[in-house]
Protein backbone atom coordinates (compact mmCIF):
# COMPACT_ATOMS: atom_id res chain seq x y z
CA UNK A 1 0.00 0.00 0.00
CA UNK A 2 1.31 3.79 -0.78
CA UNK A 3 0.70 6.38 1.18
CA UNK A 4 0.92 8.73 -1.52
CA UNK A 5 -1.62 11.92 -1.49
CA UNK A 6 -0.34 13.08 -5.01
CA UNK A 7 -1.33 11.20 -8.31
CA UNK A 8 0.99 10.98 -10.92
CA UNK A 9 -1.11 12.03 -13.77
CA UNK A 10 0.66 14.91 -15.25
CA UNK A 11 4.25 13.76 -14.52
CA UNK A 12 6.64 12.69 -16.71
CA UNK A 13 8.08 8.99 -16.78
CA UNK A 14 10.92 10.03 -14.57
CA UNK A 15 8.95 11.54 -12.32
CA UNK A 16 6.60 9.01 -11.63
CA UNK A 17 9.03 6.64 -11.60
CA UNK A 18 10.65 8.83 -8.61
CA UNK A 19 7.42 9.24 -6.80
CA UNK A 20 6.56 5.73 -6.61
CA UNK A 21 10.14 4.41 -5.51
CA UNK A 22 9.94 7.19 -2.96
CA UNK A 23 7.12 5.83 -1.60
CA UNK A 24 7.96 1.73 -2.07
CA UNK A 25 11.44 1.79 -0.08
CA UNK A 26 12.32 -0.76 2.71
CA UNK A 27 11.23 0.09 6.12
CA UNK A 28 8.29 2.74 6.68
CA UNK A 29 10.04 5.45 8.36
CA UNK A 30 11.64 6.30 4.89
CA UNK A 31 8.00 5.78 2.73
CA UNK A 32 6.91 8.73 5.14
CA UNK A 33 10.07 10.53 5.13
CA UNK A 34 10.81 10.82 1.25
CA UNK A 35 7.33 9.69 0.37
CA UNK A 36 6.08 12.97 1.59
CA UNK A 37 8.77 14.84 0.41
CA UNK A 38 8.19 13.67 -3.24
CA UNK A 39 4.41 14.16 -2.99
CA UNK A 40 5.72 17.78 -2.21
CA UNK A 41 8.17 18.52 -4.23
CA UNK A 42 8.33 15.78 -7.26
CA UNK A 43 6.75 18.32 -9.34
CA UNK A 44 9.53 21.43 -8.71
CA UNK A 45 12.59 19.14 -8.74
CA UNK A 46 14.73 20.75 -11.28
CA UNK A 47 16.79 18.37 -13.70
CA UNK A 48 20.45 18.43 -11.10
CA UNK A 49 17.77 18.08 -8.29
CA UNK A 50 16.58 14.77 -9.95
CA UNK A 51 20.06 13.71 -10.17
CA UNK A 52 20.76 13.88 -6.48
CA UNK A 53 17.38 12.65 -5.98
CA UNK A 54 17.99 9.46 -7.48
CA UNK A 55 21.39 9.21 -6.60
CA UNK A 56 19.87 9.12 -2.69
CA UNK A 57 17.99 7.04 -3.76
CA UNK A 58 20.20 3.99 -4.23
CA UNK A 59 21.57 4.14 -0.61
CA UNK A 60 20.41 1.49 2.14
CA UNK A 61 17.05 3.25 4.10
CA UNK A 62 19.24 2.39 7.21
CA UNK A 63 21.91 4.86 6.29
CA UNK A 64 19.44 7.79 5.25
CA UNK A 65 17.10 7.62 8.38
CA UNK A 66 20.61 7.71 10.13
CA UNK A 67 21.55 10.87 8.32
CA UNK A 68 18.47 13.18 8.50
CA UNK A 69 17.49 11.75 11.74
CA UNK A 70 21.07 13.30 13.11
CA UNK A 71 22.21 9.86 14.41
CA UNK A 72 25.01 9.50 11.85
CA UNK A 73 27.49 12.67 10.20
CA UNK A 74 25.65 12.33 6.42
CA UNK A 75 29.18 11.88 4.08
CA UNK A 76 29.84 14.83 1.74
CA UNK A 77 28.81 13.47 -1.55
CA UNK A 78 25.08 13.04 -0.22
CA UNK A 79 25.35 16.12 1.92
CA UNK A 80 23.58 18.28 -0.74
CA UNK A 81 21.14 21.62 -0.65
CA UNK A 82 18.26 18.40 -1.20
CA UNK A 83 19.02 16.23 1.57
CA UNK A 84 18.43 19.43 3.59
CA UNK A 85 15.65 20.63 2.26
CA UNK A 86 14.60 16.47 2.96
CA UNK A 87 15.97 17.37 6.58
CA UNK A 88 13.89 20.61 6.72
CA UNK A 89 10.63 19.24 5.39
CA UNK A 90 10.17 15.87 7.15
CA UNK A 91 7.09 15.28 8.98
CA UNK A 92 8.30 14.26 12.38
Amino acid sequence: MSGTRRSSDGLDGRRRKLLFRSWHRGIREMDLILGGFADREIATLTDAEMDQYEHLLEVQDADILSWVTGTNPTPAVFDTPLLKKIVATRVT
